[in-house]
């Protein structure tokens, strides 16, 4: 029963993560960096706090007695991931949903399932399983197999790309994404789904946190929610950061109070698509707590958003037009990548 809450939890959460930039194609007239950080403000400003109150709400003086050191590894990974959630949004904006979203989610899952055991190899801690063990191990063995299966869908699922940019060129009306740019969207995309894959680390580092809300008698299903507080505040500084260049750059501050563009809606669907983005964690780390494997927990999370983000970008049309070989490498380089995923999964629970 707890395996099938957790898979429901995560089917969840997965939806809202594949669905939440949904929410921002109803945005006008505001740039990229603005209609982004007001999203992310929800997402890990405004609305992690608020759930944690909600659930644990001794969640403060959880963190408060918490030692330093861990505070700071989650916070460092929060940082790390944050960049790649900053540069998630631009990968989705010259790849597609569709695209974009495999090819991000791909690398996520591969290296959120990698990074934790290479953690554990430079910093040894009992219980927890590094690189060397991994190789050592059937089941470590069949993650690097997995991985390397990951990069192989990746590299077909660029190549379909690269047959959609050409085709498009040589007919511009067959697509909607008029920012379409293979290159240009793969490299952030790499970099966006690397990175990505901190925050499950991020989890791990943060494990002290959600223990303690445990032990202090709140309920398990939400004990994640304590380490999230900690966790976004990263994501939050490093947006913060470049988007705030970027309207230094651009000049696109005055978009926040721009009564030439619909403000209130522009504010909701903004606000919106942050909540949506946080609600895949809230339910992630419920599915987490059913599971109990953190590994495994991630892979089916981000085999969950795969598919989502598939669906919307056959919603969006944007693979109207393209060629039938080119679908098919798209299909082809996807069930790949699903494999993979499900390999890894495999891989982890084997203890």
């Amino acid at each position: 029963m707890n395996a099938l809450l957790g898979v429901i939890f995560h089917s969840i959460g997965g939806f809202a993560s594949g669905s939440f930039y949904m929410p921002f194609n109803k945005v006008k007239g505001w740039a990229w960096e603005s209609f982004w950080i007001v999203g992310g403000l929800f997402s890990w400003l405004i609305v992690p706090p608020l759930a944690a109150w909600l659930t644990v709400p001794g969640f403060a003086e959880i963190i408060s007695a918490t030692s330093g050191r861990i505070i700071s590894i989650t916070l460092m990974m929060g940082l790390l991931w944050g960049i790649g959630g900053l540069t998630y949004g631009l990968g989705v904006r010259y790849l597609g949903m569709s695209l974009g979203n495999s090819v991000i989610l791909g690398f996520c899952s591969a290296f959120g399932a990698l990074v934790p055991s290479i953690y554990y190899n430079i910093n040894p801690t009992p219980g927890k399983i590094s690189f060397t063990d991994m190789l050592g191990h059937s089941g470590g063995q069949l993650v690097l197999i997995g991985v390397a299966l990951c990069i192989t869908g990746i590299v077909i699922m660029g190549k379909a790309g690269l047959r959609k940019e050409k085709e498009i060129t040589k007919a511009p009306n067959l697509t909607g994404d008029k920012e379409f740019s293979i290159v240009k969207g793969l490299i952030i995309a790499t970099l966006s789904g690397i990175l990505s894959s901190f925050f499950n680390f991020g989890i791990e580092a943060g494990k002290p946190m959600a223990e303690a809300a445990v032990v202090a008698g709140f309920n398990p299903l939400f004990q994640n929610n304590v380490t999230y507080v900690v966790l976004l505040w990263g994501g939050l500084t490093t947006n913060l950061i470049w988007t705030t260049i970027l309207h230094l750059k651009n000049k696109t501050y005055g978009n926040f109070t721009d009564k030439k563009t619909p403000l209130l809606n522009n504010y909701f669907f903004a606000a919106l698509a942050g909540t949506i983005w946080f609600m895949q964690f809230f339910f992630y780390g419920m599915g987490e707590s059913k599971l109990g494997n953190g590994a495994s927990s991630w892979i089916l999370h981000m085999s969950t958003i795969i598919l989502t983000a598939n669906m919307w970008g056959l919603y969006r049309r944007e693979w109207k037009g393209v060629s039938k070989a080119t679908i098919w490498t798209f299909i082809v380089g996807i069930t790949v990548i699903l494999g993979s995923v499900f390999i890894v999964g495999i891989g982890n629970s084997m203890k």
